[in-house]
């Protein structure tokens, strides 16, 4: 039985994605990958630049996703499954492609982590993420901004017969279309993938990727890959490298046997077949293998601590178990590009399947025989020069057209298509696939003029053949708020702040406003920052019309807890307002404008304000009034903060900052305080999020 390609269903608890945000990604990006080098660390020359090369410092042009809260309903997924007599791959083409399970029907056995419930949370590069199975990671550092959107998908012929799944998406951040192709050779135990991430352009383009596989975690998991040593590197933002598998006298292949969450990087000798697995107490477990183009290998785990384990609970349903994560890339870490040139492209092959050793060697003392023993283990299933050919006999079909359609990504491939004319055998970006997003830039395109009216588009551009075709355009507001969105993303900051400056002259709406709050920001200007929040705050109205102040179809109320929507005097909160008011009260109150910064959140519907977002903000404000009192009671009521950014330490910061004003009262703050409020008043476990040893730098 060769592989075959089926439509079905899926259904799950799951909470809304929701819409992308209503205001432009210009503020820099938290990120938590970001590393600082021990002064004397030595590092591998080409791992020392990759560090160096091009890291992200703007989103743009995507959009943040942190509309969704967390209720879940029963909701049902298309799916895509691909099967033969031996194993079946389940596909969800709607949240970036990813494997949702991978079963091995002779065991009767799921060999990856599959997560019962769907809900998303702050992990991906632009917000919502969901945990569990196989996810493919490109762009840039950390969880791929495709990871909750739609890809392309369809059916094209299988090496050797039958049918593979292409995905296949144009990823905007580096500008660059990818492709992976799945399927599942006759009698076959090893699910095959071909990835292949082209550079359509005439110059070179910083890449990255990272597949992701999830898998189950108990205190007998054990992780094995082909190294002695690894690159370690804990949410203290440092990289190290230790000793594998014990460093500082714990056994870290072991996930439940650290304490933190942390990263590590094996450092596979060059020639050494790369390959990781999972493995269970049985010796029983999954394995990741591929051609030597994907050089890295990667255990993340979350550890036992408290804050590993609530962030466990977090990610999927308390008391279904955890997982690991184990991982294959481009690079030795996470933390680096890889130079892409001009015209060229990265092509490899994975395999994915069954392992079983002698648990006594895998699980025994010495590190050097249960590698051997599970290295020999794969070469017995799946020989190195197995995975070659089949790499080989793929790669002439990874330009085969699709048979099928069986799912529709965005329409920004088709967009960059109709402006390069770019010719991509086996990934067709159509033209029918230009939707409201692209609309706008394909008349710009078309006619040099960016169309007006019907409000500001919310899909920024920045590439600089779009920049070149707004400085073109007739100025108005769209024009000139786009141009200086560009203009931003490009490190052109003054030009910027003038092209907004002249967008607001021509009539555009509260956005540019943001953006000139953002600049202020950023230059270290906070008194003018919060001016400027001030005066986009005052451009919103508190009830927006029922085409929206976006653009866009108008809601019925922000959200509010837990997704629910608030419903104001007349019912109806348009996106912009609470967008709005959650950037604006940080700054009003780094400014000291504490009362104006409370006034801002009472423009919101009182359920709105229940929101977690909201409700930490609400017991900020208090704090910064005076009334510790006030703040702590909005802690003691209980709230969720849905998107809480991976790293993030502000709930935490928040609650001791609170407890010490309760202490000192009016005196001032000092070391005693800080050690009676935190003995006095431990942090609970609800907002316990803190993935580094407490007190570290």
């Amino acid at each position: 039985m060769a592989t075959g390609v089926r439509r079905t269903t899926l259904t799950l608890p799951a909470a809304p994605v929701g819409p992308a945000g209503p205001l432009p990604a210009v503020r820099a990006p938290g990120d938590v990958h970001r590393v600082e080098l021990p002064e004397g660390l030595e590092l591998p020359p080409d791992m020392a630049r990759q560090l160096r090369y091009a890291p992200l410092d703007s989103l743009l042009p995507v959009a943040v996703h942190d509309g969704y809260g967390r209720t879940r309903a029963e909701t049902t997924l298309d799916a895509l499954v691909i099967e033969n007599d031996r194993l079946r791959a389940t596909v969800l083409p709607g949240l970036g492609g990813r494997v949702h399970s991978l079963y091995h029907k002779p065991t009767d056995r799921e060999l990856l982590y599959r997560n019962p419930v769907l809900q998303p949370a702050n992990f991906a590069l632009n917000g919502a993420w969901i945990s569990g199975g196989i996810e493919w990671n490109t762009g840039a550092t950390g969880h791929t901004a495709l990871s909750c959107a739609p890809v392309h998908a369809a059916t094209v012929p299988a090496p050797g017969g039958g049918e593979m799944l292409r995905l296949w998406e144009w990823e905007r951040l580096r500008d660059l279309p990818f492709q992976v192709d799945l399927w599942l050779p006759e009698g076959s135990d090893f699910l095959l993938v071909g990835v292949r991430v082209r550079n359509p352009h005439l110059n070179a383009v910083p890449a990255y990727w990272w597949s992701n596989i999830a898998v189950p975690e108990d205190e007998h998991t054990r992780v094995l890959a082909p190294a002695d040593d690894a690159w370690h590197f804990g949410y203290e933002r440092t990289l190290r490298r230790v000793p594998v598998p014990e460093s500082d006298g714990t056994d870290r292949t072991y996930p439940l046997r650290s304490e933190h969450p942390a990263d590590y990087f094996y450092e596979i000798p060059d020639g050494d077949r790369r390959w990781i697995a999972s493995l269970d107490g049985a010796g029983h477990g999954l394995v990741h293998t591929s051609t030597d183009t994907l050089r890295g290998r990667k255990l993340f785990l979350w550890g036992a601590g408290r804050a590993g384990r609530r962030w466990q609970q977090w990610l999927t349903e308390p008391g279904t178990g955890g997982y690991a994560e184990i991982q294959a890339g481009l690079a030795r870490t996470q933390l680096e590009h890889v130079r892409l040139e001009g015209g060229a492209e990265f092509a490899w092959l994975e395999a994915y399947g069954p392992l079983a050793a002698d648990p006594a060697v895998v699980h025994g003392t010495d590190w050097a025989a249960a590698r051997r023993a599970t290295g020999d283990r794969l070469e017995a299933v799946l020989p190195r020069a197995q995975v070659d050919a089949a790499f080989a006999a793929w790669r002439p079909y990874a330009d085969a057209e699709p048979k099928e359609m069986l799912a529709t990504g965005s329409g920004w491939g088709a967009l960059e298509r109709a402006r390069t004319g770019h010719d991509l055998p086996g990934t067709p970006f159509a033209e029918s696939t230009v939707g409201p997003d692209q609309r706008p830039w394909l008349t710009l395109l078309h006619t040099g003029d960016f169309p007006r009216g019907g409000g500001v588009p919310a899909a920024p551009l920045v590439a600089a053949p779009w920049r070149d075709l707004l400085e073109s355009a007739p100025p108005g507001p769209g024009t000139d708020y786009h141009l200086g969105i560009a203009q931003w993303h490009a490190g052109d900051r003054a030009q910027a702040v003038r092209s907004w400056e002249r967008a607001l002259a021509h009539g555009a709406d509260c956005r540019p406003l943001y953006c000139l709050a953002v600049a202020e920001e950023t230059a270290g200007e906070t008194a003018r920052a919060a001016q400027r929040y001030a005066e986009a705050l005052a451009c919103v109205p508190d009830e927006e019309p029922a085409d929206g102040a976006d653009g866009a179809e108008g809601v019925d109320g922000a959200e509010g807890v837990d997704g629910a929507a608030p419903v104001g005097a007349t019912g109806r909160i348009g996106p912009l307002l609470p967008a709005l008011v959650r950037a604006a009260v940080p700054a009003l109150l780094a400014a000291g404008r504490a009362d104006e910064a409370a006034a801002a959140l009472g423009r919101l519907p009182e359920a709105a304000r229940g929101d977690g977002r909201l409700a930490l903000l609400t017991a900020q404000v208090a704090l910064a009034q005076g009334d510790a009192h006030a703040a702590r009671a909005v802690f003691d009521r209980g709230f969720d903060v849905p998107d809480l950014r991976e790293g993030d330490e502000t709930l935490s910061d928040t609650w001791y900052a609170v407890a010490e004003a309760l202490i000192a009262g009016t005196r001032p703050v000092t070391p005693d305080v800080r050690a009676r409020a935190r003995a006095e008043h431990p942090l609970p476990d609800r907002y316990e999020f803190r993935m580094r040893a407490v007190g570290s730098a």
